[in-house]
């Protein structure tokens, strides 16, 4: 009497992919964060949050969804705002960051935005603050660099977009507080908008 044939033995547990190596992949990736050369040994799926957070022990940013949707690990790359949670380190070799941490002068002095938001009680929990003074950073520099958002009344050139209420909410509509401290965020950063140092970091002057 025929028996069918045994079925294949499953594969071990966590293999890798056909033609993928196996094991860890790792690489060599430097960054300047804060105005610091760091250079890391990174597995290739460790985030830029999970990299400061985990590696560098700069826990400002925080990872709230871990989906790009609530914007606490907001920080800078090169100068511009993004989402850590959702960048692969290894694709910023040679990238500058700039996290909360990096926000003040290299002598102590509170940024601009740090000062306001302590001025107009801009937080409750501040959980979320982090994320939100980096976005406003990164706000302030393409209002003055005249990149429109979806409310900025139409330009016959680039110029700064004037940072009404409607122009500030609409820019940090990616940052959430849960807290609800809104109106107070909004007034933090009208106030700092008007210093021009306001787009400026510490983590500049020491770069």
């Amino acid at each position: 009497m025929a028996h069918a044939a045994d079925p294949p033995a499953p594969p071990p547990p966590h293999a890798p992919p056909d033609g993928a190596p196996a094991g860890d992949v790792r690489s060599r990736v430097s960054l300047r964060v804060n105005g610091v050369r760091h250079d890391l040994d990174l597995d290739h799926r460790v985030t830029l949050l999970d990299a400061l957070r985990e590696h560098l022990d700069l826990t400002g940013a925080k990872k709230g969804c871990d989906h790009g949707q609530c914007g606490a690990c907001t920080v800078l790359v090169d100068g511009r705002r993004v989402n850590g949670c959702l960048l692969l380190a290894v694709t910023l070799d040679g990238c500058r960051v700039t996290t909360v941490e990096g926000l003040a002068a290299p002598d102590g002095t509170l940024h601009p935005l740090q000062r306001a938001f302590i001025e107009h009680d801009a937080f409750q929990c501040g959980y979320c603050t982090p994320g939100q003074l980096c976005s406003a950073v990164g706000a302030l520099r393409e209002a003055a660099a005249g990149h429109p958002s979806h409310v900025t009344p139409p330009a016959p050139q680039e110029a700064p977009a004037a940072l009404t209420e409607a122009e500030i909410r609409e820019r940090l509509s990616g940052n959430l507080c849960r807290c609800g401290a809104y109106p107070a965020i909004v007034r933090a950063v009208a106030d700092a908008g008007a210093d021009a140092a306001a787009t400026r970091t510490g983590a500049d002057v020491i770069a």
